[in-house]
């Protein structure tokens, strides 16, 4: 293909707009006027920014921003909000925490809105732990089922989650404490080994089989005093067995090093309403008693 018309110059002929001085391979750029609407509108534009930034929030400063004259913030009509919301459940909440808590189920219309508000606060301050789902994680106790560490009476998920376990914040939150059986020297490597066989014989084939039998005696000597002579532990003293793993290397640090879940007391942070509705919530789950 010919490239005589590609370099074929062009001259400016007479009438034609002037040029932006730019010239690329011969071609040549006009300075054409941008459009009258086009400026006008970006005028506008700048001076509606103009005035935003002097009605709202806008400048930063060191320590915060300019308010603006309007006076107005995202955090303030959120809060404005939340202040509608608790006044439209202020007589609801009022009911929540005057029922008596084994009463709660008995009243369809309260117990709805408390599983609800129960939810939110949930998944808000208890799923980093417990899952968002309640189903628990290792060293988190599963909510779904009926193995309740402290009870799953309404009263005493009400006490748990009002002032937590083994925190140093709340002088009725729930204690238990385990010895550390092999770091303290309660018990030799043998017997630590023993007694992780005997545990892992109550649900799965052990590591040493040959262990079992002495590990049953030193469980018996032992550990019954708190998890019980089947195992089963004393769910008013929070023991579990296989709450943090059931495999031989964990339950030996376990038995070894002992463990110290802690919960904090919500009562701190959650209104007495909240804290009802989440223990209605979790009651519901599937393992209240």
């Amino acid at each position: 293909m010919s490239d005589k018309g590609m370099n074929k110059k062009v001259d400016i002929q007479d009438g034609d707009p002037d040029t932006t001085g730019h010239e690329w391979d011969g071609i040549k750029e006009f300075d054409n006027p941008l459009p009258r609407w086009w400026l006008w509108t970006f005028y506008a534009c700048i001076i509606w920014g103009i005035g935003y930034t002097i009605a709202y929030p806008a400048w930063p400063l060191v320590n915060s921003a300019t308010a603006g004259l309007l006076d107005w913030s995202s955090r303030g009509k959120v809060e404005a909000e939340i202040v509608a919301v608790d006044e439209a459940n202020a007589p609801i909440n009022a009911k929540l925490v005057e029922l008596d808590l084994a009463e709660i189920p008995d009243d369809p219309e309260l117990s709805g809105y408390a599983v609800s508000a129960g939810s939110a606060v949930f998944k808000t301050w208890c799923a980093q732990c417990h899952g968002s789902g309640a189903a628990g994680a290792k060293g988190y106790p599963n909510l779904l089922d009926d193995d309740w560490l402290w009870g799953g009476t309404m009263e005493d998920i009400h006490t748990t989650v009002s002032h937590g376990i083994r925190n140093e914040t709340d002088e009725d939150a729930r204690y238990s404490a385990m010895p550390a059986f092999g770091r303290d020297e309660l018990l030799n490597e043998d017997e630590v080994e023993q007694v992780v066989n005997y545990v892992m014989s109550l649900s799965e084939e052990p590591k040493d089989p040959s262990l079992v039998a002495a590990g049953a005696v030193v469980f018996e000597d032992n550990c019954t005093a708190c998890h019980g002579e089947d195992a089963k532990g004393d769910i008013f003293q929070g023991a579990p067995i296989w709450l943090y793993g059931g495999d031989y290397d964990t339950l030996h640090e376990t038995v070894w090093n002992a463990r110290y879940g802690v919960m904090p007391n919500w009562n701190a942070r959650l209104s007495e309403a909240e804290i009802r509705a989440v223990s209605a919530y979790v009651h519901q789950l599937g393992g209240g008693e």
